[in-house]
Protein backbone atom coordinates (compact mmCIF):
# COMPACT_ATOMS: atom_id res chain seq x y z
CA UNK A 1 0.00 0.00 0.00
CA UNK A 2 1.34 3.25 -0.76
CA UNK A 3 1.92 5.95 1.84
CA UNK A 4 0.80 9.16 2.31
CA UNK A 5 2.86 12.37 2.58
CA UNK A 6 0.90 14.98 4.43
CA UNK A 7 1.61 18.79 3.78
CA UNK A 8 -0.08 21.63 5.65
CA UNK A 9 0.47 25.20 5.89
CA UNK A 10 -0.72 29.08 5.47
CA UNK A 11 -3.95 28.97 3.16
CA UNK A 12 -3.39 32.92 3.18
CA UNK A 13 0.31 33.30 2.78
CA UNK A 14 0.81 35.05 -1.20
CA UNK A 15 4.22 34.92 -1.13
CA UNK A 16 5.71 33.91 -4.76
CA UNK A 17 8.75 32.02 -3.59
CA UNK A 18 6.76 29.99 -0.84
CA UNK A 19 3.93 29.36 -3.22
CA UNK A 20 7.69 27.80 -5.44
CA UNK A 21 8.73 25.58 -2.87
CA UNK A 22 5.13 24.16 -1.89
CA UNK A 23 4.15 23.18 -5.41
CA UNK A 24 8.19 21.66 -5.73
CA UNK A 25 7.32 19.26 -2.52
CA UNK A 26 4.17 18.25 -3.98
CA UNK A 27 5.80 17.31 -6.97
CA UNK A 28 8.85 15.79 -5.50
CA UNK A 29 6.05 13.80 -3.43
CA UNK A 30 4.38 12.30 -6.39
CA UNK A 31 7.69 11.54 -7.94
CA UNK A 32 8.44 9.41 -4.98
CA UNK A 33 5.47 7.67 -5.90
CA UNK A 34 3.31 9.10 -2.73
CA UNK A 35 0.04 9.65 -2.14
CA UNK A 36 -0.42 13.61 -1.23
CA UNK A 37 -2.90 14.54 1.46
CA UNK A 38 -3.86 18.20 2.59
CA UNK A 39 -6.67 20.10 4.45
CA UNK A 40 -8.53 20.57 0.93
CA UNK A 41 -7.27 24.05 1.35
CA UNK A 42 -5.88 27.15 -0.41
CA UNK A 43 -2.96 28.58 -0.66
CA UNK A 44 0.85 26.54 0.18
CA UNK A 45 -1.29 23.16 0.50
CA UNK A 46 -2.82 23.88 -2.62
CA UNK A 47 0.36 24.73 -4.48
CA UNK A 48 1.57 21.36 -3.07
CA UNK A 49 -1.83 19.94 -4.89
CA UNK A 50 -0.84 21.59 -7.78
CA UNK A 51 2.65 20.19 -7.75
CA UNK A 52 1.87 16.98 -7.61
CA UNK A 53 -1.00 16.50 -10.21
CA UNK A 54 1.90 18.11 -12.44
CA UNK A 55 3.70 14.73 -11.76
CA UNK A 56 0.59 12.80 -12.22
CA UNK A 57 0.31 12.33 -8.49
CA UNK A 58 -2.56 11.14 -6.57
CA UNK A 59 -4.68 13.95 -4.54
CA UNK A 60 -6.68 13.04 -1.27
CA UNK A 61 -8.39 16.51 0.19
CA UNK A 62 -9.67 16.25 3.75
CA UNK A 63 -12.21 19.41 4.34
CA UNK A 64 -13.80 20.91 7.29
CA UNK A 65 -17.01 21.27 5.75
CA UNK A 66 -20.09 18.01 5.44
CA UNK A 67 -20.20 18.37 1.76
CA UNK A 68 -19.40 19.66 -1.28
CA UNK A 69 -21.56 22.83 -1.58
CA UNK A 70 -20.74 23.83 1.97
CA UNK A 71 -16.77 23.26 1.19
CA UNK A 72 -17.10 25.88 -2.08
CA UNK A 73 -19.77 28.04 -1.01
CA UNK A 74 -19.39 28.65 3.21
CA UNK A 75 -15.69 27.37 3.63
CA UNK A 76 -14.39 28.73 -0.20
CA UNK A 77 -12.20 25.88 -0.49
CA UNK A 78 -11.10 24.55 -3.61
CA UNK A 79 -12.57 21.24 -5.58
CA UNK A 80 -9.90 21.57 -8.57
CA UNK A 81 -7.10 19.34 -8.96
CA UNK A 82 -8.05 16.75 -6.19
CA UNK A 83 -8.61 12.97 -6.69
CA UNK A 84 -10.61 12.71 -3.77
CA UNK A 85 -12.15 14.95 -0.95
CA UNK A 86 -13.35 13.47 1.66
CA UNK A 87 -15.90 15.81 3.99
CA UNK A 88 -16.14 15.12 7.60
CA UNK A 89 -18.59 18.08 8.46
CA UNK A 90 -15.91 18.20 11.90
CA UNK A 91 -15.28 22.16 11.23
CA UNK A 92 -11.42 22.96 11.22
CA UNK A 93 -10.27 21.02 14.53
CA UNK A 94 -11.73 18.19 13.59
CA UNK A 95 -10.78 18.00 9.87
CA UNK A 96 -6.94 19.00 11.77
CA UNK A 97 -7.19 15.59 13.38
CA UNK A 98 -7.98 13.73 10.93
CA UNK A 99 -5.57 14.90 8.43
CA UNK A 100 -2.76 14.05 10.58
CA UNK A 101 -4.10 10.86 11.33
CA UNK A 102 -4.56 9.79 7.62
CA UNK A 103 -0.83 10.83 7.04
CA UNK A 104 2.25 8.79 7.40
CA UNK A 105 3.91 12.10 7.45
CA UNK A 106 3.88 15.68 7.68
CA UNK A 107 5.25 18.18 5.91
CA UNK A 108 4.92 21.95 7.03
CA UNK A 109 5.42 25.12 5.70
CA UNK A 110 4.90 28.24 7.16
CA UNK A 111 1.64 28.39 9.05
CA UNK A 112 -0.59 29.99 11.57
CA UNK A 113 -2.79 28.51 14.43
CA UNK A 114 -4.48 25.38 12.34
CA UNK A 115 -1.13 25.12 11.27
CA UNK A 116 0.40 25.02 15.11
CA UNK A 117 -2.80 22.74 15.89
CA UNK A 118 -1.86 19.82 13.27
CA UNK A 119 1.72 20.09 14.08
CA UNK A 120 1.04 19.56 17.54
CA UNK A 121 -0.98 16.60 16.31
CA UNK A 122 2.00 14.91 14.58
CA UNK A 123 4.22 15.78 17.03
CA UNK A 124 2.12 14.17 20.31
CA UNK A 125 1.26 10.59 17.42
CA UNK A 126 4.87 10.74 16.71
CA UNK A 127 4.45 11.04 13.23
CA UNK A 128 7.68 11.86 10.81
CA UNK A 129 8.24 14.93 10.34
CA UNK A 130 9.72 17.63 7.94
CA UNK A 131 9.49 21.41 8.40
CA UNK A 132 10.87 23.37 5.35
CA UNK A 133 13.12 25.44 7.47
CA UNK A 134 12.92 29.77 7.06
CA UNK A 135 9.38 29.33 5.71
CA UNK A 136 7.87 31.74 8.17
CA UNK A 137 4.67 31.68 10.33
CA UNK A 138 5.35 28.89 12.87
CA UNK A 139 7.58 27.12 11.36
CA UNK A 140 10.32 29.03 12.16
CA UNK A 141 9.48 28.56 15.87
CA UNK A 142 8.90 24.73 16.13
CA UNK A 143 12.67 24.31 17.61
CA UNK A 144 11.88 26.14 20.04
CA UNK A 145 8.17 25.03 21.09
CA UNK A 146 9.69 21.20 20.91
CA UNK A 147 12.68 22.18 23.41
CA UNK A 148 9.98 24.10 25.91
CA UNK A 149 7.53 20.96 25.95
CA UNK A 150 7.43 18.57 28.80
CA UNK A 151 6.54 15.64 26.97
CA UNK A 152 9.11 14.21 24.58
CA UNK A 153 7.70 12.61 21.64
CA UNK A 154 8.76 9.49 19.03
CA UNK A 155 8.78 11.67 15.70
CA UNK A 156 11.80 12.35 13.77
CA UNK A 157 11.61 15.93 12.71
CA UNK A 158 13.50 16.96 10.02
CA UNK A 159 14.81 20.56 8.98
CA UNK A 160 15.53 21.47 5.67
CA UNK A 161 15.56 24.84 3.49
CA UNK A 162 15.39 23.18 -0.21
CA UNK A 163 11.72 21.17 -0.85
CA UNK A 164 13.58 18.47 -2.85
CA UNK A 165 16.05 17.62 -0.34
CA UNK A 166 13.31 17.93 2.60
CA UNK A 167 10.98 15.42 0.73
CA UNK A 168 14.34 13.08 0.45
CA UNK A 169 15.11 12.94 4.13
CA UNK A 170 11.05 12.23 4.93
CA UNK A 171 10.77 9.54 2.27
CA UNK A 172 13.78 8.33 3.57
CA UNK A 173 12.79 7.87 7.52
CA UNK A 174 9.22 6.61 5.68
CA UNK A 175 11.40 3.79 4.12
CA UNK A 176 13.20 2.88 7.20
CA UNK A 177 10.63 2.81 9.38
CA UNK A 178 8.95 0.63 6.74
CA UNK A 179 12.21 -2.31 7.32
CA UNK A 180 11.07 -2.05 10.73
Amino acid sequence: MKKVIGVMGSAGVDDKNLRLKAYEIGKHIAKNSYFLLTGATTGLPYEAVKGAKSEGGFVVGISPARNKKSHKNKFNKPIKCHDLIIYTGQGYEGRNLINIRSCDAVIFINGGIGTLNEFTIAYKEGKIIGILDESGGICNLIKEIVDSLYMKSDSVIFFEKDPKLLVEKVAQELGMEANK
